[in-house]
């Protein structure tokens, strides 16, 4: 891609997050969301390949059916109430569209199908943008309305999310389906809390975003792709295979791992609200995303010496491979161990 175009390109995504996060009006909010959409998709469809234009072609009519939602919502709304501001979405039927379409927008269930095909359709590189940049921006519209919100749409939702996010990355060998379902399961979570402690769910998808960046750098410097390339991290690079092992079960949510802090809040919360059934369906739930983040662990750890891999390595050291390792591993670790001394 050229350079020009490369700026063009991050000029609109970074504009177009900003528009939204600072916006007061519905229109201002909904021009930033489109600007955002049609700056990403040529760097979906860079790749010359059918999957490529598949992915973009997906992503693109997924994101303007939510869109058209989105404005169909605020219009209405403005129609009843005669106010387009954000703060201020009184109609009912106007907050459950708006719920709706920003759900599609971030890729929660049930309106989910397209974020798993986008993503391995994509480069793992768009796959980081895709699951952290660009859910910016309908996460920060939904914090912003989270007075508004009906309680039962946004935990019929989150739990819905959280069921699908962990049955759909049990089957997966691919890496970014696997993020993909990751990313939903999140998503669930974030979204339950949403309504009811919007601080913590803000935390939650902070530190999710947090954890998944090192994640998916370090699999760009392996070239991992599918569960069987990563078992082979291990014998060029002890240190990345290590700290890929704890992203993951820091993802998991597992103690006393950085993803434990925010999913016990929100379980502390929910109980404090009186919606224990709710929690322990969440924490049962969440035992699903468990085993695919363990399988996943295991192969990670299972070609420690003196095992040896018994499948070809299919990427070669980079020549800055070891210096970018050295640069990535502190990040994660200070994610996954010093994030939570700092929270309290």
């Amino acid at each position: 891609m050229p350079p020009l175009t490369i700026s063009m390109v991050t000029l609109g995504i970074t504009l177009g997050t900003l528009m939204v996060t600072t916006a007061n009006h519905w229109l201002t909010a909904w021009l930033g969301l489109e600007l955002n959409m049609v700056s990403i998709i040529p760097v979906i469809a860079k790749q010359k390949h059918l999957r490529s234009t598949e992915a973009a072609t997906k992503y693109f009519l997924t994101q303007a059916t939510a869109s058209a939602l989105m404005l169909f919502s605020s219009t209405l709304n403005a129609w009843q109430t005669g106010s387009w501001n954000i703060t201020q979405l009184d109609n009912k039927l106007s907050i459950t569209l708006m719920i709706s379409a920003l759900a599609m927008k971030m890729g929660a269930a049930p309106a989910h199908f397209w974020l798993p095909e986008v993503l391995q359709g994509s480069t793992l590189a768009t796959s980081l943008l895709i699951t952290t940049w660009q859910k910016i921006a309908p996460i920060t519209l939904l914090y912003m309305i989270s007075n508004h919100t009906q309680s039962n749409i946004m935990l019929f939702i989150g739990l819905l999310s959280i069921l699908i996010g962990g049955w759909g990355g049990i089957n997966q060998t691919q890496l970014r389906k696997m993020m993909a379902y990751s990313s939903i399961a999140h998503l669930g979570w974030t979204i339950t809390a949403i309504s009811i402690t919007p601080n913590i769910a803000l935390l939650n998808i902070i530190i999710y975003m947090s954890m998944s960046t090192p994640f998916f750098l370090l699999l760009m410097n392996t070239s991992s792709k599918t569960l069987q390339t990563m078992t082979t991290t291990w014998a060029h690079s002890p240190t990345t295979a290590i700290t890929l092992m704890l992203l993951l079960l820091s993802m998991a949510g597992l103690p006393p791992l950085t993803g434990f802090t925010p999913k016990l809040l929100i379980l502390d919360n929910l109980t404090m609200h009186k919606l224990v059934p709710m929690a322990t369906a969440m924490a049962l739930l969440s035992l699903l995303s468990l085993i695919f983040y363990l399988r996943a662990t295991y192969l990670l750890t299972s070609m420690s010496p003196p095992t040896t891999a018994q499948s070809t390595t299919l990427w070669r050291l980079k020549a800055n491979h070891n210096k970018s390792t050295a640069i990535l591993a502190p990040i994660a670790l200070f994610n996954i161990t010093i994030l939570p001394t700092l929270l309290t």
